[in-house]
């Protein structure tokens, strides 16, 4: 099994590395990760404005077109779950999957409510309405910004894992919530600690659709149960797409930057 792991900015190495590390202890044996960022110049380093969603959100679909044949699944890397909808409608037979949609389908398995510790306040309103249009907006406790930087979270750790417990325990305790979603995949690594000190289930959001996409993947093979394409899910013609000139060129060429397998 193949699975691209698309992180929509400029690659932050302390990230990419740490995701590498999460993928290579969480990933089937028969599964490759590979994880592509966008190439340094006049791109993003991170996602906290919607602005910048808009920058990538082309780049991200024309990376999931152009690959499509080569991956049984993708993971869009932002727990905004930006071009989910339009990333789906070209990957053909692919599964495509995000944090937010992947980590509230877990969590509502696991518990009766659930909170989500996110970045910061600004992340909140969008991420807040995407749970609701999921569907899971009556199981969301709260949402508690740790108010930190998403660039900060890998590389200030320490600082990382206490506004994590404090608000983790917070969220239970006061809230009332029986499950926690880290809520931006920048949080991966966190999740076993404040799992193992409040004793509820905390959803790593990097970990939750990836290994989403592999159950997803391994029931379109077996089952044949591949994204549906009527109505509201029906693709692009391709006709239109060649005679266009579309989605030509991914944001990276097809080389990965990160292999989980070495």
């Amino acid at each position: 099994m193949r699975i691209l792991w698309i992180d929509p900015i400029v690659q932050d190495r302390l990230y990419t590395e740490a995701l590498r590390i999460a993928f290579d202890s969480a990933r089937r044996p028969d599964t490759t990760v590979d994880i592509i960022s966008l190439p340094p110049g006049p791109k993003p380093r991170h996602l906290r404005f919607h602005a910048y969603e808009a920058l990538v959100m082309a780049d991200i679909v024309t990376t999931v077109y152009r690959f499509a044949h080569d991956y049984d699944a993708f993971v869009i890397g932002c727990f905004y779950d930006l071009a989910l909808r339009e990333a789906r409608e070209v990957s053909g037979k692919a599964i495509v999957t995000a944090p937010c949609q992947a980590s509230c389908a877990i969590a509502a398995h696991l518990g009766n409510t659930f909170s989500v510790l996110v970045g910061a306040g600004k992340a909140i309103p969008k991420m807040r309405e995407n749970i609701h249009t999921y569907g899971y907006g009556h199981r969301l406790r709260s949402m508690r910004p740790l108010n930190m930087h998403v660039l900060d979270f890998q590389a200030q750790a320490d600082r990382t894992m206490e506004a994590i417990l404090r608000e983790g325990k917070m969220a239970v305790d006061e809230d009332g919530a029986e499950v926690i979603i880290l809520g931006c995949s920048a949080e991966v690594g966190f999740h076993q600690e404040l799992q193992d000190e409040i004793g509820v289930p905390v959803i790593d959001s990097a970990l939750a659709p990836l290994k989403y996409a592999e159950f997803l993947a391994e029931t379109a093979e077996r089952f044949a149960w591949y994204p549906s394409r009527v109505w509201g899910s029906e693709a692009p013609p391709e006709r239109e797409i060649e005679a266009w000139g579309l989605f030509r060129e991914p944001f990276v060429q097809p080389a990965p930057l990160i292999n989980s397998e070495g």
